[in-house]
């Protein structure tokens, strides 16, 4: 039973969704912007969310906790030097999730996520 089980499996084992998440982060801060399935964009909203609000704080111990969770140090310096200031005042809300039309080879809904 899946009972208070919020977790989207996607098909993968843990550690290939954790990679997958870390991929798709990574992704999104250096480019800003992705398309992507809307189950993957729903999944990787909250993750990023907490990345940006854990690098507001712009201290060395916040810096090594997002390069343990993203493994990327040119991602993690775009993070905390240039799009976390942007959200200074902002409680919250940083991405933006837009419904794209159906993939054409199956159908899947599409989504493209955003910084706001």
């Amino acid at each position: 039973m899946r009972h208070h089980s919020n977790v989207r499996k996607f098909g993968r084992e843990k550690t290939q969704r954790h990679a997958l998440m870390r991929s798709l982060a990574r992704n999104l801060i250096r480019d800003t912007r992705i398309e992507t399935t809307l189950a993957k964009a729903k999944e990787i909203r909250p993750f990023v969310e907490k990345l940006v609000t854990q690098a507001k704080s712009n201290t060395i111990a916040s810096r090594r906790l997002l390069s343990t969770r993203i493994q990327g140090a040119p991602e993690v310096k775009k993070l905390v030097d240039s799009i976390a200031p942007k959200y200074m005042d902002r409680k919250g809300g940083y991405l933006r999730i837009i419904r794209m039309p159906k993939r054409d080879l199956d159908a899947s809904p599409m989504a493209l996520v955003e910084f706001v």
